[in-house]
């Protein structure tokens, strides 16, 4: 049920934290099902013909836990077709961390090897790459409804709390409505995000990024198969970081830095 019969917790922002038990009567389940929506989905308008009905009748009859009904709206034709079809790969990346694990991605290893697993294994495996692992166990368990964790974790590096707080920008923001990355430059020279104040209801830097020019510095790419070259710089606009950055990430590249020009 939401915390209030189990103990009191809070996440992000004073949050409730949603926890399913035995005991929970019909109202706390459909409190249950309305987290996972706004959570898993990014806050945003549901219509009744988007609901996962057969999924929440075999929650409300406990024939599923709240982990495998996170698992169904995950792989659901609304979640894939908002972030999967219509973002760029390193933004349903980033989404795939908040929405499931609660924090944002910690460095560019865990961005690649999530890339890889969406093209060498496909959508779902991306999905139950978050939802299995020992991480949302540990968080999360069964029954626990994903909620963001910004504060510092053991085992974990500090800059997640501030990239973390990058991707929560308020209770009235939609993540569907943002397209492109917000932590590519961030995560891929493994500096600390800014957090910006909101304007407007939402980054106002995030947008300004888009039309910005930076200069790309890579070590050690790979070309034509055999030959590698000891220092590459690339000049590339803001809105064509995500594919450049996926480019350099075939040759076997390493990133540098990444230096805003103008």
């Amino acid at each position: 049920m939401v915390s209030t019969a189990p103990t009191a917790k809070f996440g992000l922002d004073s949050d409730l934290i949603f926890e399913l038990w035995p005991t929970s009567g019909i109202d706390e389940v459909q409190a249950v099902i309305r987290a996972v929506y706004r959570q898993v989905l990014g806050n945003p308008h549901i219509m009744e013909s988007e609901r996962l009905v057969n999924a929440e009748s075999q929650l409300c009859d406990r024939n599923i836990s709240v982990r495998e009904f996170v698992r169904a709206v995950a792989k659901s034709d609304f979640y894939r077709a908002r972030y999967f079809e219509s973002c760029a790969p390193y933004r349903f990346i980033e989404l795939n961390f908040k929405h499931l694990l609660g924090r944002a991605p910690l460095d560019q290893t865990e961005i690649s090897e999530h890339i890889r697993i969406c093209i060498e294994q496909g959508y779902d495996a991306e999905i139950d790459s978050y939802i299995n692992s020992d991480e949302y166990q540990v968080k999360f368990g069964e029954n626990i409804v994903p909620y963001y964790c910004a504060s510092s974790q053991i085992g974990q590096k500090q800059v997640g709390y501030n990239r973390t707080l990058s991707l929560v920008r308020g209770n009235s923001e939609v993540d569907s409505s943002i397209k492109s990355s917000c932590l590519v430059e961030a995560v891929a020279t493994n500096s600390t995000s800014k957090i910006v104040p909101l304007a407007g209801g939402r980054a106002a830097a995030y947008a300004d990024a888009t039309e910005k020019t930076f200069k790309i510095v890579v070590r050690g790419a790979m070309y034509s198969g055999r030959r590698r070259r000891s220092t590459t710089e690339y000049i590339v606009p803001g809105s064509k970081m995500t594919p450049q950055i996926q480019r350099i990430n075939r040759t076997s590249g390493t990133i540098v830095s990444i230096t805003e020009i103008s």
